[in-house]
């Protein structure tokens, strides 16, 4: 499937059925959101993947109803780090040495940079950042998961500090950003039946 059927094909699927994503695709799928791009390649972010059937009926409650949260295949939680600072960029240049084989002594101007960056934001700013790169990723993970035949269904409303509770993100220094359902849309889901409604390019689109 190109990618412009892929996104024609995809929906905020209203209704899953029991069908199961096989670990290899869904592998697939979470490394693709991995590779996603990010500020300074910081990736600020941590994904949860949600399984257990208790867990995922104990999320309903913070769903606003939404019971497609539990009746999923898997329910995909996108959760911003908290303690963005310092220890954020130092993360990254330890990663980079490893990678690249190279001294961390000699990325010295590329931490001090990266942390002069985070430090001219205050708390507040720094943590609205590290959302827009979870996001970032949320809009990656959704193009490769139709691309693959993945239906998905992302959310915010719901309630963020009950899902942190019950997935005890703050003692993990984590947030939740967005959720997003994964798995095989019912047959009987009238909504993939429905034209997608968006904007044309000459209503979106200018060029300058």
């Amino acid at each position: 499937m190109n990618l412009i059927n892929a996104l024609n094909w995809r929906y905020a699927v209203r209704e899953f059925s029991s069908e199961t994503i096989a670990p290899q695709q869904l592998q697939q799928l979470l490394d693709a959101t991995r590779l996603s791009a990010s500020s300074y390649g910081l990736q600020p972010y941590h994904l949860l993947v949600i399984q257990s059937p208790v867990i995922k009926e104990q999320l309903i409650e913070f769903s606003l109803g939404q019971d497609k949260v539990s009746n999923c295949s898997q329910l995909i939680v996108f959760a911003a780090h908290t303690n963005i600072g310092d220890a954020t960029v130092n993360r990254y240049i330890k990663q980079f040495s490893q990678t690249r084989g190279v001294e961390v002594s000699q990325l010295a101007n590329m931490q001090a940079h990266y942390k002069a960056a985070l430090a001219v934001m205050d708390k507040n700013q720094r943590q609205q950042w590290a959302h827009q790169q979870a996001y970032i990723a949320l809009g990656n993970f959704l193009t490769c998961a139709a691309l693959m035949q993945i239906d998905t269904c992302p959310i915010t409303g719901i309630e963020f500090d009950g899902y942190d509770k019950v997935l005890g993100l703050r003692e993990k220094n984590l947030t939740t950003t967005a959720v997003c359902p994964i798995g095989i849309r019912h047959p009987q889901d009238a909504s993939a039946h429905e034209k997608k409604v968006r904007f044309d390019a000459h209503d979106m689109v200018s060029l300058l």
